[in-house]
């Protein structure tokens, strides 16, 4: 089985690379589990899946100077765009795909933590459509 470090993840958002300023991105992908059981099911559970749904979360070491991260993030606050996270900076290929959707920018923390801490930002954005994976 290969194995792999995370050193050089890549993340755009609204076809902005931010790998620079992100140590941290998650993508996450789900489907609803709906309960289809009935009496023939003769006491078992039966499922089947419905909606996919998925959440980018990142951690951003934040910017403030011109043109840097939060002047990037804050005009998006409210917007639905475009985002594209691969394992790695390198080529797409087959051992490094991406995922590419659409995401809410719900919100955006431009000050976190406390005194002596780094200036970071958690956030976690749902998507708003159809999230893709490819090798091409």
């Amino acid at each position: 089985m290969a194995k792999m470090v995370l050193l050089a993840q890549y993340l755009s958002i609204n076809a902005n690379a931010l790998a620079e300023y992100c140590n941290k991105a998650e993508l996450s992908v789900e489907v609803e589990e709906k309960d289809i059981t009935s009496y023939a099911s003769l006491g078992w559970k039966e499922v089947l899946g419905g909606l996919k749904s998925a959440e980018l979360a990142c951690e951003f070491k934040q910017d403030f100077a011109a043109t840097k991260l939060d002047s990037i993030m804050w005009p998006l606050l409210g917007t639905v765009v475009p985002f594209e996270v691969r394992a790695d900076q390198a080529a797409v290929g087959a051992s490094n795909p991406k995922y590419t959707g659409s995401i809410l920018i719900k919100g955006w923390n431009p000050l976190e933590g406390s005194v002596g801490d780094d200036a970071s930002a958690k956030m976690s954005f749902p998507t708003s459509g159809v999230v893709t994976r490819a090798v091409a």
